[in-house]
């Protein structure tokens, strides 16, 4: 019972109890957190409460699609009575006063959270390796990331441990991970799920959103996370959308029937692994089988995607970060001599190193004579990377594309150059940079048993569309049925 849809199928049967389902993801996360140290915090107890209040629910009628679905959430979501840490010194010991937006709609959706997960500190990273405490590594292989920065959930819902967590997304942090890890992740419209009890990073970027085994995983989540919320000025005024309305509708021969697929130039050129390329080829073999064709397209200045992010994301981080300074909450440096000083101790000793980098180079890309330079010149190339989104979609439906350029890569072996671990993101910042969804799929594995992940990306308020491509895919493939357990006999070709 991996899946969403299994487990409340097992629900809704009675063939087990919200409080059994609990029980089995605690013992679990206790048997995997020593190889994967996916998880910060488990809430034992607070799991089977809210398990016995679900199997109350069901009992009294009362059950919703996801009651009593053991669910995570990344650590950077608020959740009330519940450390809440960012994965850093700074937040150790914080409990939260109050839940997130997406974490109260969850909470009134039925769910069980046992837990909360690993990430990179203050959600900054593509490997999860920076978190105080200690990196997460990936069920596939433990030596390997399991990407960042919702690495933890990624690596609990692909080691089974739970059928769902929560994400945030600020240049590709669902998307990664999610193909690192072998699920799949959707980074919704920006605004569509209230960025209110997010602790922020950027501002402008950041996105709640879902990871899960498949795409109806997905979808469910999102039915439940999406949704205005005053308290986010930011926060977007939709009609209600049942996310799983056309992964319901019977599937023909050909589902993809007029389905117009964008493949840009950029996103197959070089640096792109002979593992990948060959997996997505397939997957993109699998699309038109159900009726989709492909056309050409090109995104001429999403090659600045990388180093626009890198100035916008930095300078947000900065002035977002400047709110923990040891005076209200959080970490405070035990010994100094005046306000100053303590200001400095304290954030010296709570920031990990690359958090503390991003400070220094927004501080240096707002600072006079720098703003025009970097940081507003940063902004007039992100409309011009968006003004290219907007003009493909006036010829395709979707793009696609590998969600990364490689596969998981060793622990450790890119911590010693930013550079490097930034153009990871290289296929995902484009997203957050224009607000549109995105959402990556399982698509194969490469010669070393590593799962490879398929980017699908639409234009605003696509996700509907988004899940069903998705979905139609996994209809016909088993790539998002494969676990960590079976990975010795992956092979890298295609579908049943």
């Amino acid at each position: 019972m991996r899946t969403i849809a299994d487990q409340a199928e097992a629900l809704a049967a009675r063939r087990v109890s919200a409080v059994e389902l609990a029980e089995q993801a605690l013992s679990r996360i206790d048997a995997a957190q020593p190889s994967i140290n996916a998880f910060i915090t488990v809430d034992r107890a607070g799991a089977l409460h809210a398990a016995r209040e679900a199997d109350m629910a069901r009992e009294s009628g009362h059950a919703q699609p996801l009651t009593g679905i053991p669910i995570a959430h990344k650590d950077v979501l608020m959740t009330a009575g519940l450390r809440t840490t960012c994965a850093s010194r700074m937040l150790e010991t914080f409990v939260a006063p109050y839940d997130a937006h997406v974490v109260r709609r969850l909470r009134d959706a039925g769910t069980v959270l046992v837990g909360k997960t690993n990430m990179d500190e203050f959600a900054m990273g593509s490997s999860s390796e920076n978190s105080y405490f200690g990196a997460v590594h990936n069920p596939w292989n433990p030596r390997c990331v399991a990407g960042g920065s919702s690495g933890g959930s990624a690596a609990a819902v692909a080691a089974g441990l739970v059928a769902a967590c929560t994400g945030t997304d600020t240049g590709g942090s669902i998307r990664q991970p999610a193909a690192l890890s072998g699920i799949c992740g959707l980074k919704p419209t920006y605004g569509l799920c209230s960025r209110y009890g997010l602790i922020a990073f950027a501002s402008s970027l950041d996105t709640p959103g879902p990871l899960a085994h498949d795409a109806h995983g997905c979808a469910l989540m999102l039915n439940a996370m999406a949704g205005h919320d005053a308290r986010d000025s930011t926060s977007l005024v939709r009609p209600p959308t049942d996310y799983t309305r056309d992964l319901m509708a019977s599937a023909s021969a050909r589902p993809l029937d007029g389905l117009r697929i964008g493949l840009p130039a950029q996103y197959f050129g070089d640096g792109v692994d002979a593992d990948v390329a060959r997996a997505v080829d397939a997957a993109l073999a699998e699309l038109r089988k159900l009726g989709a064709s492909t056309v050409d397209i090109t995104l001429p200045a999403v090659r600045y995607s990388v180093p626009v992010y890198y100035v916008i994301a930095p300078a947000e981080a900065s002035s977002n970060l400047s709110r923990f300074d040891g005076v209200r909450y959080g970490h405070r440096a035990a010994r100094y001599t005046d306000l100053d000083d303590m200001y400095r101790k304290t954030r010296a000793e709570g920031f990990g190193p690359e958090v503390k980098r991003r400070i220094l180079v927004g501080t240096y890309v707002l600072s006079h004579g720098y703003y025009d330079a970097y940081y507003l010149k940063a902004q007039q190339v992100r409309r011009l990377i968006a003004d290219d989104f907007v003009r493909a979609y006036a010829s395709c439906d979707v793009i696609a594309g590998p969600t990364t350029p490689t596969a998981a890569f060793a622990c450790g072996a890119k911590t010693g150059d930013p550079v490097q671990m930034y153009l990871n993101d290289i296929f995902t910042v484009a997203a957050n940079l224009t607000g549109m969804p995105a959402i990556s799929i399982p698509c194969g594995f490469g010669a070393d048993g590593l799962p490879v992940g398929l980017q699908l990306q639409g234009n605003h308020f696509d996700e509907a569309r988004l899940l069903n491509v998705a979905h139609r895919f996994q209809q016909v493939t088993d790539w998002h049925r494969r676990s960590p357990a079976r990975s010795a006999a992956v092979s890298e070709v295609s579908v049943p």
